[in-house]
């Protein structure tokens, strides 16, 4: 997931753990803990429709030279509270660039820059679970 203030979002992957995909977005949240429970029930909610989630993986901001950053201590957060919520592993993944791929791909497919707006976070979300899965093969 990419984890955002105003919107986070979500994808998931194939059974293979293969190929990345969109899957919506949630809520932002300054408070980790409020966040963590609007993603909790959409976990939920994608199991319910027969989308497995076996594990969790969480954004993590960080400047372009790898450095922490005034959004990272939230990821990190974040992910302790997913833990602790759904009992699943959770693996923090660097996010660097991840919204501006997913904004150039979207580009390519929808002009309407309104329109790739409320698909960017997901998109994103994609885009770095699409890395994470990518460096595990």
């Amino acid at each position: 997931m990419d984890d955002g203030r105003r919107r986070i979002g979500l994808a998931v992957s194939d059974p293979s753990g293969t190929l990345a995909r969109p899957a919506g977005t949630v809520a932002g949240h300054d408070d980790p803990a409020v966040a963590a429970r609007a993603i909790a029930e959409a976990i939920a909610g994608l199991e319910h429709g027969d989308e497995p989630v076996a594990a969790i993986v969480v954004g993590l901001p960080l400047r372009l030279d790898g450095t922490a950053n005034e959004q990272t201590a939230h990821a990190q957060a974040l992910a302790a509270e997913l833990r602790r919520l759904t009992g699943r592993d959770v693996a923090l993944q660097d996010e660097r660039l991840t919204s501006r791929e997913a904004e150039s791909r979207l580009a390519v497919r929808e002009r309407d820059w309104r329109v790739r707006k409320q698909r960017l976070d997901a998109a994103a979300a994609a885009v770095m679970l699409q890395e994470y899965l990518d460096s595990r093969q």
